[in-house]
């Protein structure tokens, strides 16, 4: 038996007028995912806890098979251990995003305007991170550079105890609403203002100023936390696994979890990927022994957070299109049993720009199943709600592996 998770970030939504009263799901045209499931099984499921924030650390453990309330330590050591970075028991690790701020005044009055800085090249990252580096590392601190507008700090010796916020959850609004609180908090906060007075007049972001880009002029610290232990999957499920993604919280998970992180050039984590190399690489990978892949496409998340509907329901069409329905073709050539999920991990609505953790929609399709065709079971909300509701994530996934 094979085994295939598709992960469609953040594609979880709600009726908007503007397409009939329709979802994204609904509204966009998923010839393969809802030809598998008029023969599947579809439904809801609540991938973040009661009382958990709905951030994509917590969904993706969630929907890997492991409940958050267990196992979530923080969503920066995730990433860092993908990273290669080598924590202690001791170490703390944090995100660090590069953001745009836009407005006058002290920093405390600037506007949040982009998380992602313009989606800024890693390349050109990686000289702001290490800019950055250079005006704050210590014995105790180091940033490191990771991929487009994602990167890592590293306190040795550290404390959990601050309340950070997510950038993308406050985009339009002021900073100093926003900064970090909690006991020792000023030194955090300090960086990031002193880090908008150099970043500002960088040769990267001045570039990219008279490209009409948005430049990455302050760094925005938050998501803490220690180096998590999960339960290797092959014990979990008995399979042999992989993650593809873009996304360094994805690999940290899979790399926590005994799989293997498989690359593939041009993977972006916007709408803009190499949609063909990541089906490529899920075919491979099957081809080379492994009984699961979880493929995780970040662009509808992305798309959500800039407020792009059309994006969306084309990022969607576009992961049907070219991933889906290769996959799976090739899944049924081999005349191998196979099980094929698709879910987004939560909701990002494109009119709060932002997480949020109500149920969403999956579909579950078992080539060893005999069901009869009905048209009218698709992926989507609609038709999630009339089937089956999981309570917890990690539950649809042991009845998935079951």
């Amino acid at each position: 038996m094979k085994y295939l998770i598709l992960v469609t970030d953040g594609a979880g939504d709600e009726p908007m007028e503007v397409l009939d009263g329709k979802t994204p799901l609904e509204a966009a045209h998923l010839k393969n995912i809802n030809s598998m499931a008029a023969l599947g099984t579809v439904g809801l499921v609540k991938t973040i806890p009661e009382g958990m924030d709905p951030g994509s650390d917590t969904a993706n453990l969630s929907v890997m098979g492991y409940d958050p309330k267990v196992f979530h330590t923080g969503r920066s050591p995730l990433e860092a251990v993908s990273m290669g970075i080598d924590m202690s028991d001791s170490d703390v690790a944090f995100r660090c995003n590069l953001v745009t701020l836009k407005g006058s005044g002290e920093y405390e009055e600037l506007i949040i305007e982009d998380h992602s800085a313009g989606d800024i090249t890693t390349e050109e990252a990686k000289e702001l991170i290490e800019a950055v580096n250079k005006a704050f590392e210590t014995e105790h601190i180091k940033f490191y550079p990771g991929f487009s507008y994602r990167h890592a700090m590293i306190i040795h010796e550290g404390s959990l105890d601050y309340r950070l916020t997510p950038p993308h959850d406050v985009l339009g609004k002021k900073t100093g609403d926003h900064l970090p609180k909690g006991r020792d908090s000023e030194s955090i906060r300090d960086m990031m203002i002193e880090s908008y007075r150099f970043l500002s007049e960088h040769p990267v972001n001045l570039a990219r100023v008279k490209r009409g880009l948005n430049p990455a002029n302050s760094i925005w610290i938050w998501g803490q936390g220690k180096k998590p232990k999960l339960t290797p999957i092959f014990e979990k499920y008995q399979v042999k696994g992989v993650t593809i993604s873009a996304v360094d919280l994805i690999k940290g998970i899979g790399l926590c979890a005994g799989m293997k992180a498989v690359a593939v050039e041009g993977a972006t984590g916007t709408i803009h990927t190499n949609y063909e190399g990541k089906a490529e690489a899920a075919i491979r990978s099957f081809r080379d022994g492994n009984d699961f892949v979880f493929l995780h496409l970040e662009g509808p998340d992305e798309c959500s957070h800039q407020g792009d509907l059309a994006g969306k329901i084309k990022c969607l069409e576009l992961i049907d299109e070219k991933i889906a329905g290769p996959v799976t073709e090739y899944l049924k050539s081999t005349g191998e049993s196979f099980k094929f999920l698709v879910l987004p991990d939560h909701q990002t609505p494109i009119r709060i720009r932002t997480h949020r953790g109500e149920a969403v929609p999956f579909m579950l399709y078992d080539s060893t199943e005999s069901k009869e065709k009905d048209t009218g079971r698709v992926y989507g909300e609609t038709s999630g709600s009339r089937g089956l509701l999981f309570q917890n994530g990690f539950e649809l996934t042991d009845y998935f592996f079951k």
